[in-house]
């Protein structure tokens, strides 16, 4: 968003965005006492009694330009819900705040989703909750039961993935996953995409702070 504003603004040409991050005492500890980082893999929409993540590294960049490149992002949200240190408002209304402008700005396009899917149960139900009243024919998938929990970078490394999925013409499906699902829209087989307007893209972390875009070829 902040590499957007300054191309929009006229004081940028064009914009590196750069992440990563390395698993440490502290992060894999943190999550430990979470009570989610367990003997369990991850299974991103499974509704099941417990939830589990994996952990991961991950590095990735981008350069944004105003006018030209093979993909674009035609629409970008951020919501921060500051509710808890960890937690999500119960009723969901931050995934819906963050998931509006988009789906305004989507209209009547043919989208496929990935979501942010890292195991858990309670984000996970509201994530894919939201985006099925949002996208209702949009299959949901999640590729965090084989690249694990990237953290700070998952974002860029997902999108990486996502661009790689649009010029193959097919997506990955959901990793690691089985049903019973939060909701019918979770695709666990690869599917292709060819016939699809655009791609959403969700991140979501602690404390309620959202993300989104839609990504499409330019």
């Amino acid at each position: 968003m902040l590499a957007t504003r300054t191309l929009h603004s006229g004081l940028a040409d064009r914009a590196l965005v750069f992440s990563f991050d390395f698993l440490s005492p502290f992060v894999t500890g943190g999550f430990n006492a979470l009570k989610i980082l367990n003997s369990g893999y991850p299974a991103p929409y499974s509704a099941r009694a417990a939830g589990s993540i994996g952990l991961g590294d991950g590095v990735a960049f981008a350069v944004l330009t105003r006018d030209s490149g093979d993909f674009a992002l035609s629409a970008q949200s951020l919501h921060n819900e500051m509710h808890h240190f960890t937690a999500n408002r119960p009723d969901g209304a931050g995934f819906s705040a963050c998931l509006a402008p988009v789906a305004a700005e989507a209209g009547g396009r043919k989208v496929w989703v990935k979501g942010h899917g890292t195991g858990t149960i309670e984000a996970g139900r509201l994530e894919a909750e939201t985006l099925a009243g949002f996208f209702p024919s949009a299959p949901l998938v999640s590729w965090k039961g084989s690249l694990g929990h990237t953290l700070g970078s998952c974002g860029l490394v997902e999108l990486a993935l996502a661009i790689e999925s649009l010029r193959a013409g097919r997506t990955p499906g959901t990793v690691g996953s089985g049903p019973p699902f939060f909701t019918e829209s979770v695709a666990v087989d690869s599917f292709a995409n060819s016939s699809y307007d655009a791609v959403l893209l969700t991140s979501n972390a602690f404390g309620g702070a959202h993300a989104a875009c839609l990504l499409s070829h330019a």
